[in-house]
């Protein structure tokens, strides 16, 4: 079978009544506010991002956790508290996803919260640099029941891979892709779905051909190139590529750059998903890197409250209103294809 198709029967096997029923009453309750210009929020997030700490190894240039440009403070997401959250969520949840800023395996209780929420049934997945899947964690990653694993790679060559991944070791990179495939066939399992994914800069572009060459040979389940994103791009930017495909951003007659996406006045992502910080702040979606936009603390309110409370329907007006008015709407890919 297709790696392609496993996965998304994996994903479909995890579809209880619940959270197909959950999924509909969003998906309605978006078309219906696209359409009256008003925020109507039935049902609950479809998909959860928790961040399992700020804390990151590498010093990525695009990055605020790499160039240590958080104003909000660094720490670890709690397991009593994940778990309490999970315990109010997972009816409804389908989609699990540990990561929005930092490296997930640096939190020692990482492992012990995947297999939580693999236990309640919960499609899990996290995206990773790779430097800690050493035997031992790769081993408990696929005995965790983590159902997809994405691996950032960009690069083949140390010299490429170093330039974005600033402080990275690419050989551990390999030998980490390369224990989880060794644990994966020693314990005969079908998870994780393990993803190479390609950060296309302008110092790597040359490599696209050679990392799906790269993934062939170690046994990667898909190979996926992602475009990335730049903060400075008006005036141009070293990192945006030159082949038009992979940049998000587009060049001007007087030589500026402008995003590609038309921002238009609506996003599903703020019906159908949301972020929580480690320390238990809900933000709109992952373009909120610093947690400027607050939707409330689950430490103080539940779920539930908060997800159908004043602050979030007060953002969801005004992107219904105005999204381009919006800081961190404004270098968004929503609306842009961002994987090919």
């Amino acid at each position: 079978m297709n790696p392609g198709t496993a996965d998304s029967l994996n994903f479909l096997s995890k579809l209880t009544f619940g959270r197909v029923f959950n999924a509909l009453k969003v998906v309605s309750s978006f078309y219906i506010s696209r359409i009256t210009k008003k925020p109507v929020q039935w049902g609950l997030p479809i998909s959860v991002s928790v961040e399992p700490t700020t804390s990151c190894n590498l010093r990525c240039p695009e990055c605020p956790s790499g160039k240590r440009e958080f104003t909000r403070p660094t720490g670890m997401l709690q397991n009593d508290f994940f778990t309490k959250t999970i315990d109010e969520l997972h009816r409804k949840v389908a989609y699990l996803i540990f990561y929005f800023q930092g490296e997930p395996y640096l939190n020692p209780k990482f492992l012990d919260m995947v297999s939580y929420a693999s236990d309640k049934g919960i499609y899990t997945a996290t995206s990773t640099n790779a430097h800690y899947l050493n035997d031992s964690n790769a081993k408990k990653t696929v005995e965790s029941g983590l159902d997809r694993l994405i691996i950032s790679i960009d690069g083949t060559t140390q010299e490429t891979y170093e330039q974005y991944r600033v402080g990275g070791d690419l050989k551990k990179v390999i030998e980490g892709a390369e224990n989880i495939i060794k644990w994966k066939k020693e314990l005969k399992s079908k998870t994780p779905h393990v993803i190479f994914q390609f950060l296309v800069v302008k110092p790597n572009q040359h490599q696209i051909e050679d990392v799906k060459a790269l993934g062939k040979k170690i046994g990667v389940d898909e190979v996926r190139f992602k475009t990335a994103q730049v903060y400075d791009f008006e005036k141009g930017n070293s990192l945006i590529p030159t082949i038009e495909k992979y940049s998000r951003y587009k060049k001007n007659a007087n030589d500026t750059y402008a995003i590609k996406n038309n921002l238009l006045d609506h996003c599903w992502r703020l019906w159908h998903s949301t972020v929580i910080t480690w320390d238990g702040l809900v933000v709109p979606c992952c373009f909120d890197k610093d947690a400027t936009h607050q939707m409330g603390d689950l430490k103080k309110v539940n779920f539930a409250e908060l997800w159908k409370g004043k602050e979030y329907h007060n953002f969801r007006s005004s992107v219904l209103r105005s999204r381009s008015e919006i800081d961190i709407c404004k270098n968004c890919t929503e609306g842009t294809k961002v994987w090919s």
